[in-house]
């Protein structure tokens, strides 16, 4: 009874401070119901997230259904061995095939959101929509692995090849200091225009005179030697041009890579964008997403996977390789995945006339990397890929599985500027997250 009282006087106290509200209840820890284990050392230093915007089919990729039918299937009704004994996936991807033991597949990805934007926040925050704008799983890991903890890289934290996702504010309530630079341009021209660093058609002779006659004109700096304000400007000045003519400018420089390597990754946005990946991950840059478009596919479904699936499959299986052969997989996870699947079953009536649909049911995902096996599948989906048969998986599942291998406690304090009391992942359960590829 004495015990009762006392949480029940704990509860009281935590409501009069305010720490139990909209966000806060999510905090709470009322008689360590939530405890989590002592994590162990951080496997992982950074991520690569390839966002496949608008969502991939499951059975066109990782989790085929050949024996579905030509309703389910169209003409994508074959398989193929991988490098792993029992693990088939779709015969349009035969070098990643050969990666197989690389990587593992879940094939019961599930949250039930058909929209774009709900279903987007749900698979980047493992959270539900509610009055909080939460951040995603990259602002997060720039909070606990950037500038807060000592990075010093010549890029920010947080980097979006090459545009941001735009479904919803990444960084949510941790402010714009946490939201991903998005380098803009395409990896794959002559020049990689990147956004304030690389500007289009402008020689760094003519940067540089810029800047000297920026200079000149700025009187009342120049008057004001002592003023903080004019510091801080100078300091952010200096700042923007070792980014535009230091190391940063080199890192995205494709052109000191050899042309076989650029081919080994494909000449489209795509391939050089898993390219410039390497080379931010080398530089140890936390988290990079690489926003992959085209695969909202309500019309001419098979006729758009027939040119992105090729391009899919060279571009990740030599990112793969390529990790492997620097040393650089088993410090760098690998997430695959869009914020849904498609319909399963093939809508062949007008005016979709072969398109797939939004299924946020059932799909597929795929980690690599940072202390994820390889060669493993997890779940598993019904004969047509309708419903999950077994070992559900959400989202928060796999965010939470991330975050420990990267060091960070889901269930610990996620500090904010805002006031907000709350935890980093709250509905994170340690015995749902994938024990099984950790």
């Amino acid at each position: 009874m004495n015990n009762r009282k006392e949480i029940i006087m704990n509860r009281r106290e935590l409501m009069k401070s305010g720490l139990i509200g909209a966000a806060g209840l999510a905090f709470a820890n009322v008689g360590g119901l939530h405890a989590e284990p002592k994590l162990a050392p951080a496997k992982a230093k950074s991520v690569i997230q390839i966002w496949m915007w608008g969502g991939p089919s499951h059975l066109d990729t990782f989790d085929p259904k050949p024996d579905a039918g030509y309703d389910y299937c169209g003409p994508y009704d074959k398989v193929i061995n991988t490098n792993v004994d029992g693990i088939q996936i779709n015969d349009h991807l035969p070098l990643l095939a050969k990666q197989a033991d690389k990587f593992s597949i879940i094939r019961s990805m599930t949250h039930g959101n058909n929209g774009h934007e709900t279903a987007s926040y749900i698979t980047q925050t493992g959270r539900e929509p509610g009055r909080i704008v939460n951040p995603c799983l990259g602002a997060v890991v720039s909070k606990f692995k950037g500038y807060d903890s000592g990075y010093k890289g010549v890029v920010p934290p947080y980097i979006v090849l090459t545009r941001p996702q735009g479904r919803f504010s990444e960084a949510g309530f941790l402010g714009q200091k946490y939201k991903p630079f998005a380098t803009g341009g395409d990896p794959n021209r002559s020049t990689f225009a990147v956004e304030g660093i690389v500007a289009k058609g402008i020689s760094d002779s003519r940067q540089h005179s810029r800047r000297d006659l920026l200079n000149s004109l700025d009187l009342l700096g120049k008057n004001s030697p002592n003023s903080e304000s004019f510091k801080r400007l100078d300091g952010c000045e200096e700042n923007a041009y070792k980014m535009m003519f230091g190391d940063a400018k080199k890192m995205f420089d494709l052109s000191t890579e050899t042309d076989e390597m650029r081919k080994r990754y494909g000449r489209n946005t795509f391939g050089q964008s898993c390219l410039v990946a390497r080379r931010l991950v080398e530089a140890e840059v936390p988290y990079v997403t690489i926003n992959y478009g085209g695969w909202d596919t309500h019309k001419q479904h098979f006729q758009i996977m027939n040119r992105k699936l090729p391009e899919m499959d060279k571009a990740m299986s030599t990112l793969l390789e390529d990790l492997t052969d620097r040393g650089l997989l088993d410090s760098t996870i690998i997430w695959w995945g869009g914020e849904f699947g498609r319909g399963p079953k093939v809508q062949w009536n007008p005016p979709w006339n072969g398109g797939r649909s939004h299924f946020g049911k059932c799909f597929c995902g795929v980690l690599a990397g940072g202390g994820f096996k390889g060669g493993h599948i997890v779940g598993a989906s019904n004969e047509i890929g309708t419903e999950v048969a077994e070992r559900p998986v959400h989202p928060k599942d796999v965010i939470g599985s991330i975050y420990e291998l990267m060091g960070i406690d889901p269930l610990g304090a996620l500090p904010n500027s805002s006031g907000l009391k709350v935890q980093v992942l709250p509905e994170s359960k340690p015995e749902q997250r994938l024990r099984e590829i950790m």
